[in-house]
């Protein structure tokens, strides 16, 4: 017997007349929880594997080659994974990516217990997890809609950015501590939080996409139906050019600022304490993001983020190279989990479910792919000009977003 779609009459507490909260969601807090281990997991690991090869090698360009990697292999996959999520089920893929991100990193942690890791073996675990997650993301993604309410959505992102700033925050330190331990120990972690992801996952009883009535085209129509979509439609399109220089402005500031401290001789220790203070202001900033949805509207918030960071953002020029250029950083990231969470809220209530996975997507593809050119940006314009002008050249980027959010049509007339 099938249950009923997710409505408020559905979901309605008994003899209240009113829906219960986010809170009490069972499938969509069980989804949650188990992606807060494997957040959490995740971050331990992308902390441990440069660690490791840097300890194996001895060579910092193969220890940054890991990083690369996974940020080539999760765009790679991103349009794909796309594809994958609005023709397949969404169950289904998130459990195969479990099972496989599972054995990837039991194989690399008993290869550790035993003896050595080829780095070419290191390699091949990195990009092929980047490609599992980047499959079980935009699932999860795409799902969203089908576990809860419509008025529902923004603030379950908002939950899932409180999630990515919190594991951003607490995994690094304790994989920096399992290593010290034993090296083989954050990625046995990070396994066994995949398994309790793929338990959580195998308890949520909610369908996580609709009936397909028709059958799908194949991959390469699904690709373009996707893009046609995002592209006809005003708001995604808006969406779409504000978001590729805003990621790419916050990913270069950072990695100009990491640098730049260093080039001024503060300890490893201080610079990671810069990003330390970057993080909190986006968790807190996920906190508030419920009530601050409630007061501005979309179009607003925006275009306010935008100004305010890019103020922000030249301000943190002006203080570099010290650490104290990192609290203007915070306060312009505060806003981001608000208006990410209001974003893919109006997203996924204005794509059809048998498109979510292809916008959802093509959006983080078109943030991500911008982001990743940040760093090699950020390098070029520190070996041209000095630390200051290079952060400014990032403001710059911010005016971009913000001059088109405020002339864009497609922003100011959608989602009231």
């Amino acid at each position: 017997m099938t249950r009923p779609p997710l409505t408020e009459d559905a979901t309605g507490a008994p003899g209240t007349g009113r829906p219960p909260g986010l809170w009490r969601n069972r499938d969509f807090n069980l989804l949650w929880a188990g992606q807060c281990l494997s957040d959490l997991g995740g971050a331990m690991a992308d902390l441990a594997l440069p660690l490791l090869v840097l300890q194996q090698t001895g060579s910092p360009a193969r220890a940054g080659l890991v990083g690369t990697t996974a940020l080539a292999a999760a765009m790679v996959c991103r349009l794909p994974a796309g594809v994958l999520a609005d023709r397949f089920d969404r169950r289904r893929l998130m459990i195969v990516s479990d099972v496989f991100r599972l054995a990837l990193f039991a194989l690399l942690a008993a290869l550790l217990l035993t003896g050595t890791a080829p780095i070419a073996v290191i390699v091949a675990v990195v990009a092929c997890s980047a490609a599992a997650t980047a499959v079980f993301s935009t699932a999860e993604h795409a799902a969203i809609r089908n576990l809860v309410r419509p008025d529902q959505i923004a603030a379950a992102v908002a939950r899932n950015e409180a999630r990515a700033y919190g594991t951003s925050l607490a995994g690094p330190p304790l994989g920096g501590l399992l290593f010290g331990i034993g090296r083989a120990l954050p990625f046995a972690g990070n396994a066994l939080s995949h398994l309790l992801s793929l338990v959580a996952v195998l308890c949520v009883r909610e369908p996580l996409q609709q009936p397909r009535r028709e059958p799908p085209p194949s991959a390469g129509a699904s690709a373009v139906q996707g893009l046609r979509f995002a592209l006809g439609h005003p708001f995604l399109r808006a969406l779409l050019l504000i978001a590729a220089p805003l990621n790419m402005a916050f990913t270069g500031v950072v990695f100009t600022l990491t640098l730049s401290l260093r080039r001024a001789g503060l300890s490893p220790f201080l610079v990671g304490l810069a990003g330390t203070i970057f993080a909190v202001g986006g968790f807190l900033g996920a906190f508030a993001a419920p009530t601050l949805q409630r007061v501005l509207r979309l179009p607003v918030l925006l275009t306010l983020l935008c100004w305010t960071t890019a103020a922000l953002m030249a301000l943190s020029a002006l203080l570099s190279p010290s650490i104290l250029a990192a609290v203007p950083l915070a306060a312009a990231v505060f806003l981001g989990p608000t208006a990410n969470a209001a974003l893919f809220g109006h997203q996924a209530a204005v794509t059809p479910d048998h498109l979510q996975g292809r916008v959802v997507g093509l959006v983080l593809l078109a943030a991500g792919s911008a982001a990743a050119l940040a760093p090699a940006l950020a390098g070029a314009v520190l070996g041209r000009w000095n630390d200051e002008t290079a952060m400014l050249v990032f403001a710059v980027l911010v005016v971009v977003a913000a001059v088109t959010a405020s002339g864009s049509r497609g922003l100011w007339s959608g989602p009231a």
